[in-house]
Order: structure tokens, then sequence, then C-alpha cells
């Protein structure tokens, strides 16, 4: 057993770098293989081979018929976790993958609306009605791949909150920021980051605002909000680059601006590790909006 800490992105288990030995291991018929780091807020996608199954810790993952599976780890996770695949041969492989810790930063926004930092009691039914839907919509493991993508930013623009920070509304200590924040001019398109199946799509949820919900396979689901127009229904299936909404500043935002959010079953991920970096041009400090 061995255990792994804090993998950096892209880096292939075994060393399977490009060139050497590594090329050798690669195609090797047990060559296991983990992309993306071993952190809080991570996803990771592997590849196995056909025909094998994965574990992490006592649930199973879906595997593909080329060997990819996926995981992630919430923004609190935390310790040890077990990565067990059975080979086609039967031979039985344990890995220990070791959660790094991150540092969250400190968010303050003002002038946020008072009924959106403490809803008015008129607005719970509507709130209760907008979780159930949205728990949902979450809970999906399909079979599609579309995790396997390279990701792209779902619009482009200065990036205004960033995932896992803690916020501070109006004064008011908040659940933390499960997205990325990109500020960009209201009307400009929101597109899908990868392909996939639009779960859940509507233009007034109370804090969310415009929200489209599109599961990539294997309990991969990202969601954009606070959209001004939604431009996709419940069952349709994107393309990478499809446009799916307008930017906005509806539900909880001081501006325009689009949340892009990410989960893997039930943890909250961080989908700006999946993505370069934003382009020079557009990731110049500009206007501040948040969620």
């Amino acid at each position: 057993m061995r255990a792994l800490a804090s993998i950096a992105a892209a880096l292939l288990l075994f060393g399977m770098a490009s060139g050497g030995p590594a090329a050798a291991a690669d195609s090797a018929p047990n060559a296991l293989k983990l992309e993306g780091p071993i952190e809080q807020g991570s996803v990771v996608r592997g590849t196995a081979a056909p025909g094998a199954s994965v574990k992490l810790d006592d649930q199973s993952l879906m595997v593909d018929p080329e060997g990819r599976f996926v995981f992630g780890f919430d923004r609190d996770a935390s310790g040890t976790h077990d990565l067990k695949i059975t080979w086609p041969s039967g031979k039985v492989e344990d890995e220990t993958l070791s959660v790094a810790k991150r540092d969250w930063p400190i968010q303050s926004i003002t002038g946020l609306p008072p009924k959106e930092v403490t809803p008015p009691p008129t607005a719970y039914a509507q709130i209760k009605r907008e979780m159930a839907e949205k728990a949902a919509a979450r809970k999906r493991d399909t079979k599609g791949s579309w995790f396997a993508d390279k990701f792209i930013w779902p619009a482009k623009g200065p990036i205004s909150g960033v995932f896992g920070s803690q916020r501070i509304e109006n004064g008011v200590p908040k659940t933390p920021h499960y997205g990325v924040d990109i500020a960009a001019p209201e009307g400009s398109p929101v597109v899908a980051p990868a392909g996939g199946i639009v779960r859940l799509a509507g233009p007034a949820f109370y804090f969310e605002g415009g929200l489209v919900f599109i599961d990539h396979g294997h309990g991969l689901i990202s969601y954009t909000m606070h959209m001004s127009k939604v431009e996709v229904k419940v069952g349709q299936q994107v393309k990478q680059g499809d446009e799916i909404g307008r930017v906005g500043h509806t539900g909880r935002a001081t501006g325009p601006h689009v949340h892009w959010g990410m989960f893997w079953m039930d943890a909250h991920v961080d989908p700006q590790l999946l993505v370069p970096p934003m382009p020079p041009a557009t990731a110049a400090p500009g206007q501040t909006t948040n969620q």
C-alpha cells in the first residue's frame, strides 16, 4: 500500500510521464492513472482497465468501458481514504490517498438586500421546494463519460470570487462559497463547460436566479447561476461550448456575473481545478461582483 499525498494535477501514478520507463508502464495492463490533486475540493479522474472495479472507501465507483472513473473530495474533507482497484485478472490493489488541506480566504460582501441574507418567512416555502429540486437533480450516477473531457470556462471575465472562501454577508458569517465567480457584462453568453445532460433549469430560483445543472456523468454535476436568461431545458443533451444562458445578476447577486459550481455526489468540489488559467485579456482587474 502506498500513501499518495497531494498529487499535482496531471500526475500519472507509477512514474507515468512521457518517454522512458514511464511509457512502458503506461501500456502495462494493470497501470493505474490518476489525474488531479488529492486535496480539499479536488476532482480526481482516473483510468484503470476495461473490466476493472474501483471502490473509494466503501463506495463503488462507476467505471466506463475504457476503464475511466472519477471521484472528488469535499471542501472540508480530511484524513486518508482507501482506493481499491480489482483488476480483471482478480488482482486487488489498494492505494491510500491523503487529503491535503487548503487555506481558505475570507471574503466580506456588503450591499446585499437584507431579504437575501436572512430570507423572510414568506420565502420559506419556495426555498424548501427548490432545495428538494436541487437535491433530486444531484442524485445522478449517469453512465455518460463527459467528465473525461478537458473542461472550458463557461464565461470569460475577471474572477471575483473563488471556491472555498468563507463568506461574511452584510457582516453576518455564512456558509463557504462553493464555486468560482466570473464577472462579465450583462447578457454575455454562458456556455456548457463540457458535454452532458441538463438535469435542472429555471429562471427564478430564490438564491440562484437563473440556474442550470449539467450532468457530466459518474456523479459529476456542474451548475451555473445568476443568469438573466436560461436557454436549455431539463433532459436536453448539450455539447461543450453550447450556449446555455446569458450572464445576469438574478438571485443573490450584487452585479452581473456567473457563479460556476460543481458537485461530485454530495461533495462540493472546485471547478477551477479542471480548467486552464483565465486568459489574461479577461483576467485583468475589473468590476467585483459576487454571489
